[in-house]
């Protein structure tokens, strides 16, 4: 039960992570909280399964900020990525 604290935690620091990051009109509004709650969910049950208990804080810090910040990480990439292929798209219509 405690890995739902753990999953809503980093879903609700992606959402404030999706609206401190730029560029929100090239992506979907539930990327970044989705994928922080995916990964969340990875490291919570990967540390659990190597016998971190509940108890620790690495088991909280690894699932609940570290996901928020590759979250983040794949959000400011995503968002490189389309400026990128969207700029490259202007340039073919000569626009």
């Amino acid at each position: 039960m405690y890995i739902l604290l753990a999953l809503i935690g980093a879903c609700v620091l992606g959402i404030a992570a999706h609206f401190l990051i730029g560029g929100r009109e090239l992506r979907g509004v539930a990327f970044t909280p989705a994928v922080a709650t995916a990964i969340a969910a990875l490291f919570y049950t990967g540390l659990q399964w190597l016998g971190v208990g509940e108890d620790s804080v690495w088991l909280w810090l690894a699932s609940v900020l570290g996901s928020v910040l590759l979250a983040a990480a794949a959000t400011a990439a995503l968002v490189a990525l389309r400026r990128r292929s969207d700029a490259s798209a202007k340039a073919a219509l000569g626009i």
